[in-house]
């Protein structure tokens, strides 16, 4: 039963490390993005227009599914 056990902690060690390598890693490939954000270019206007369609293809996925138009 104590081999189990040892068995065990060492594996939640492993992905704990492993873990813990894996966000470090993905904090410094991350970093240089961060600088390069650029701002919305949509004024107020753009962002507040309707953007749905329907399209042929919307009606066709609301008939297939059984929704009423």
């Amino acid at each position: 039963m104590s081999d189990e056990t040892k068995a065990t902690v060492r594996r939640r060690d492993f992905l704990r490390r492993v873990g813990v390598g894996t966000v470090g890693a993905g904090a410094t490939l991350a970093t240089p993005l961060v600088g390069s954000v650029h701002a919305d270019s949509e004024n107020n206007d753009e962002k507040r227009k309707a953007r749905y369609k329907e399209t042929d293809h919307v009606k066709a996925y609301y008939r297939v599914n059984r929704y009423p138009t």
